[in-house]
């Protein structure tokens, strides 16, 4: 079977990163994303995770570590049958170097027993904080990576790899002097990932990601997310992806996220084979996040 054939029917079990909602200065913000780093639902944010412990000096663990931070995904892909359930736990060292573990479990159920299981281990390192040098232009940037492995059965007969590892850089705003505060946030992504790395990883490529997000009220974020889909080589480039979302920072620990998410034709990639806009389809996205 040609590679683009396997690709074709790979991707029928394939599926996608989605997006969450980002609140501003409050509960919320950042949740764990799909692969557990602290953004939305498949970008990454400046801002670390965890909040800090009650009443601590400066030498007890509030100046050590954060209180952990967890979060638990559901995406549902329904016109291509696929379910995908993700959970994550993450915290923050010295208040600036955020760890994070994120494992999912994809499951096709249109395709026979084609379970997939990805794990996910991240680091992210805030290297300028919001408003430094008393300047509230200035946005919280950090550098960050993720290794991701994947035991996606696909991965020999693709000739592709089942780990790869992503590295970033994205600048985080909070804007705070318009009418409703928005929430900003913006990076640049080298990736060699095939369907957010689920289906296993190829060729290197550079591609940008952001998101906007209002908030009408102190608890309530709306907004969207974008993502450039990544150009892995050999003809493989997946979709773009976006999404609109909904949070309910219910309180200043407990968030729900829900949202709609689009990868890209599914019926235009099955009927055309074209591996240049490789897709799944749209789908429900729904997430509970919890801050210790």
């Amino acid at each position: 079977m040609k590679k683009t054939d396997l690709i074709q029917a790979t991707f029928r079990t394939g599926v996608l990163g989605l997006v969450l909602a980002q609140g501003a200065a409050f509960g919320g913000v950042p949740l764990n994303n799909l692969q557990g780093t602290g953004g939305i639902a498949f970008n990454p944010l400046a801002y670390t995770s965890g909040l800090e412990w009650e009443g601590g000096s400066s030498n007890s663990w509030n100046e050590v570590v954060s209180k952990p931070q967890v979060g638990a995904w559901y995406v549902n892909l329904n016109d291509s049958r696929i379910n995908w359930y993700a959970a994550s736990a993450s915290l923050t060292f010295a208040k600036r170097l955020e760890l994070s573990y994120g494992y999912g479990f994809i499951n096709a159920h249109r395709y026979g027993d084609n379970s997939i299981n990805t794990h996910n281990l991240g680091a992210k390192l805030r290297i300028l904080d919001e408003n430094a040098f008393d300047q509230p232009w200035v946005p919280a940037v950090a550098l960050g990576g993720v290794y991701k492995y994947t035991d996606s059965k696909t991965v020999d007969a693709l000739g592709l790899e089942d780990y790869g590892f992503d590295a970033y850089a994205v600048a985080t705003k909070l804007i705070t002097q318009t009418p409703l505060p928005i929430l900003l946030s913006a990076g640049a992504l080298v990736s060699d990932e095939v369907v957010n790395g689920v289906v296993g990883h190829n060729e290197y490529d550079v591609v940008f990601f952001g998101n906007a997000d209002i908030l009408p009220a102190e608890n309530v974020a709306i907004g969207v997310e974008y993502k450039q889909g990544v150009d892995a080589g050999d003809g493989i480039r997946n979709h773009d992806y976006w999404d609109g979302h909904v949070a309910w920072f219910v309180t200043p620990r407990l968030s729900l996220v829900a949202a709609f998410a689009e990868t890209g034709g599914k019926d235009r990639f099955y009927r055309h084979g074209d591996p240049k806009n490789l897709g799944v389809g749209s789908g429900a996205v729904f997430s509970i996040q919890f801050q210790f």
